[in-house]
């Protein structure tokens, strides 16, 4: 009788422990997998939520700007307003671009009083005003009080010179010679290009800007503010008039911010012309459009 060979028992078992780790960590991937994909779409799909409720924002704020009731009319003069949408919060501040400083017109004077305002030194706000005026003459000849033609653009190590037309864009001013990051993101509020007036009009600027043009900017604001037309008997006349005063552009920087209920926000910044739109089925042109979110 031959002797019978032992089964390798042993190793079918291992071979089979082995399968069952490598089957449940191929589960337990596709499970992490469609878990975080399905996180990933939560968050996008949330994130888009947010951002058409500011797009709300935008769109619903143009229908207040142009409410014939006095009483229910939003100012364009940079003020909140708060609007409940969706079970989400919207901020929506709204500034006629009349009310700001245009870098195509304003004369190098009241542009250094701007820069004065935003913190730019006594001595070198004049020279930055000049810059900004040599960025949009056509002439070679720098300015009286200082500024930047070619060669001055040349001395700093800037491969461009003065551009010597107008002004595009206000972002367009992070080119000038001087211009630092930090100046512009305090200045670009208070700046347009679409405007085309040598000042702005006080009914729409800012404490800045009012400043800039020799008033009491504080002031003047807190009295637009205080004169509330929804009021039935408003405390202040005179503040009344000056809040409906001014003579609109149909033209509006709107910042619309956005919150949900579980915290997801968006902001939507543009510049839009309110009288119609080019493109068939919109009610107002795009001159402007930046927007986001932040992921909670």
């Amino acid at each position: 009788m031959s002797a019978r060979r032992p089964r390798p028992r042993g190793a079918a078992l291992i071979l089979v422990l082995w399968l069952i780790a490598l089957l449940t960590a191929l589960v337990g991937g596709f499970a992490l997998a469609a878990r975080v994909e399905n996180l990933q779409a939560r968050v996008l799909v949330r994130g888009l939520v947010a951002q058409q409720v500011a797009r709300a924002g935008l769109e619903y704020a143009l229908t207040r700007i142009a409410a014939p009731d006095p009483r229910l009319r939003w100012r364009p003069d940079g003020r909140a307003y708060r609007w409940r949408y969706a079970g989400a919060e919207v901020e929506v501040r709204l500034v006629d671009e009349n009310g700001k400083v245009d870098l195509n017109q304003a004369d190098p004077a009241l542009l250094a009083a701007l820069l004065r305002a935003a913190g730019v030194e006594q001595d070198q706000a004049p020279r930055l005003a000049g810059a900004i005026v040599d960025w949009r003459d056509r002439d070679p000849l720098t300015q009286p009080a200082g500024g930047g033609e070619d060669a001055d653009y040349a001395s700093a190590g800037l491969p461009y010179g003065a551009k010597d037309a107008e002004f595009e864009s206000v972002a367009e001013l992070q080119q000038v010679l001087g211009m630092t990051p930090a100046l512009y993101a305090r200045l670009a509020p208070d700046l347009t290009v679409y405007s085309g007036r040598a000042r702005p009009d006080p009914a729409f600027a800012s404490a800045r800007v009012l400043d800039a043009m020799g008033m009491n900017g504080a002031e003047l604001v807190a009295q637009r503010e205080r004169a509330n037309p929804a009021a039935a008997a408003p405390q202040d006349e005179e503040a009344l008039d000056l809040a409906l005063a001014g003579e609109g552009s149909g033209t509006y920087s709107i910042d619309s911010h956005a919150r949900l209920a579980d915290g997801r926000e968006a902001r939507l910044r543009a510049v839009v012309r309110a009288q119609g739109s080019a493109v068939p089925g919109l009610a107002y042109t795009t001159l402007r459009w930046e927007e986001g979110a932040s992921p909670q």
